[in-house]
């Protein structure tokens, strides 16, 4: 008997039910318990060196999204130019346009708050991504669209750079299905946590 060949549509399959159960275990969490989390990921102490000028791209929360705000804000107080994407297209890399805290920001793509047009394109050092899912061998579920699996790998083939996945502990899984496409995350921060998978 030959062993079986999961399929890319089987793992696609598996994604697409995860997403469901992590979407579901994300939105189960209380306003005031994910503003916490956030705020207590903001108040330890970074397991990254932010000299000042190092370019930091975070994003803005949808929905019930993880804030990284209080982060960025404490890391732009450290020196960090900050940055925030903008959806290029389909199928593209986003484009991380430079931001000062406080700057106004336009609609983009599904209403995400984003800089405008005329703000500096960059390349950050260290990457902000948010997520459904994540395990301990350092693989993310997005939405699906891989907007960032290739951002980060289209960044690692330019420069050194380290992609941070933030997140409630509750959004851990055991595994993520992968495919050659997805990109491994270096840490992730939680509100219990600083996992670094940079050793792996």
């Amino acid at each position: 008997m030959t062993p079986s060949v999961t399929s890319s549509t089987s793992i696609e399959d598996s994604k697409a039910a995860l997403r469901r159960e992590a979407t579901a275990r994300r939105d189960a969490l209380p306003a005031d318990v994910r503003q916490a989390a956030a705020e207590a990921i903001a108040a330890r102490q970074s397991p990254l060196p932010i000299a000042p000028g190092t370019i930091v791209s975070g994003f803005m929360p949808m929905k019930t999204e993880i804030n990284p705000l209080p982060l960025m804000r404490k890391l732009g107080e450290a020196g960090a130019t900050l940055a925030l994407p903008v959806v290029a297209g389909r199928a593209k890399p986003l484009i991380m346009r430079a931001w000062l805290w406080g700057e106004p920001l336009g609609s983009g793509v599904w209403g995400i708050r984003e800089p405008n047009p005329e703000a500096r394109q960059v390349d950050p050092d260290v990457l902000l991504v948010p997520l459904l899912a994540f395990d301990r061998a350092g693989y993310r579920l997005g939405y699906g669209g891989g907007y960032y699996d290739l951002t980060i790998a289209g960044l690692r083939a330019r420069k050194a750079v380290t992609a941070v996945g933030i997140a409630f502990s509750a959004q851990e899984v055991p595994r993520v299905p992968t495919t050659p496409r997805d990109s491994r995350l270096d840490l992730v921060l939680t509100e219990r946590e600083v996992i670094d998978l940079r050793g792996h």
